[in-house]
């Protein structure tokens, strides 16, 4: 009985059509800031799939957090496009490099330096985010979110857009918005109502405070979560945030939910007395992978387009009018907020002052470059 690959050297075209837009490499749009790698495929005993490979696809920014700049976005959309046209590529895998972060959404520096104050030219900047996104959820092939740290703001919706998503459990996850001048609607406000429910989306969307990993599981963001601190030899579940299922005696769940005071401080402290080892978040996405290579190819794809619909409706409605909002407001709130959070420190705090801003506006005053100078961390330090 021939083989398949007897088979193709006897059948298959001597050349086969290229279907990317363009030949460029992914690293030469963003100078190496995003890096596209084919690492074999192996099926779910470990043996080597020859021939075929998963593409990894790494935001390789860790001085800023991983953080995409527009040359980065450029090269993402080419690197989906890319995976997505391949014909050795299983699944993709989209991780950032290190330990603290996978993303944490789009550059604050670029922003504030360059699109503050210039809505024409964020407008054609958020063409390019939510052709980014769109690459994402229109893959031809499974895309596995490897969470190898903080998933926040923009990196939380790009994160939410992919189809599967593991964690190593110290990462945290969520939004940014109203308090840094913006709104989550590139994405999370599309995703996280079909994903974790209104109530959870309205905590996470509005308040922008951050949750573990373990809560993210809890809430059906995140399908497989492992350990990465090891301590003498031995992995450790997070213990700055409470791992058993428990609720408390007003009847919350506290499961995932972060310590407070001297529990919190002792986690701190055996964290830092850790090492960090994402071998076993490793371990579980070549376990996904293996398990996603045995089956049907075309069969796969289709149910990806069908699972993908409650996403892909939400975000299909509202990208273009977000788009359109997002533009208009680097003139006043964002330009503040960006800005605050550039240009302040540790010391001085990254946001404005809220109360301040709220007063003033009540008060009928117009956003003008005094009111926003008026409002930055070191304003507020000098007048304290």
């Amino acid at each position: 009985m021939a083989t398949t690959k007897e088979i193709a050297a006897r059948t298959a075209p001597a050349t086969l059509n290229d279907h990317n837009l363009v030949a460029t490499k992914v690293e030469d749009l963003c100078g190496g800031l995003v890096q596209y790698e084919k690492r074999p495929a192996r099926r779910r005993d470990g043996s080597s799939a020859e021939g075929l490979f998963n593409a990894w696809i790494i935001l390789n920014n860790p001085k800023q957090f991983n953080s995409y700049t527009t040359d980065m976005v450029k090269a993402l959309i080419l690197a989906f496009r890319r995976a997505s046209v391949d014909r050795e590529v299983n699944a993709v895998v989209f991780t950032g490099t290190g330990e603290k972060a996978f993303c944490t959404g789009g550059n604050t520096k670029e922003y504030a330096e360059y699109y503050a104050g210039n809505p024409q030219e964020y407008r054609q900047y958020l063409r390019l985010f939510n052709d980014m996104v769109s690459s994402i959820l229109g893959c031809d092939k499974p895309v596995i979110c490897r969470v190898n740290g903080m998933r926040i703001g923009g990196g939380q919706e790009i994160g939410m857009a992919c189809d599967f998503t593991l964690a190593q459990d110290l990462a945290n996850f969520g939004q940014a918005g109203p308090k840094h001048g913006s709104a989550a609607i590139g994405g999370a406000t599309d995703f996280l109502p079909v994903m974790i429910g209104c109530e959870q989306a309205m905590v996470s969307g509005t308040l922008c405070e951050p949750f573990s990993a373990h809560k993210a599981a809890r809430l059906g963001i995140v399908s497989g979560l492992v350990p990465a601190l090891k301590v003498d030899g031995r992995f450790l579940a997070n213990p700055t945030v409470t791992t058993d299922r428990m609720v408390d005696e007003f009847g919350r769940i506290v499961h995932g939910e972060f310590k407070t005071g001297e529990d919190l401080k002792a986690g701190q402290a055996t964290i830092k007395g850790g090492q960090i080892d994402l071998s076993l978040l490793d371990e579980k996405v070549e376990e996904l992978c293996g398990k996603l290579l045995e089956t049907f190819p075309e069969c796969m794809t289709k149910s990806l387009e069908e699972l993908r619909k409650p996403k892909l409706d939400a975000w299909n409605k509202n990208k273009e009018n977000a788009r359109a909002w997002l533009a208009l407001n680097m003139m006043n709130e964002a330009r503040a907020g960006f800005r605050a959070f550039n240009e302040g420190t540790k010391e001085t705090g990254r946001e404005i002052d809220f109360v301040a801003l709220r007063q003033g506006l009540a008060k009928g005053i117009p956003w003008t470059e005094e009111l926003i100078e008026s409002l930055m961390p070191a304003a507020q330090e000098r007048e304290r």
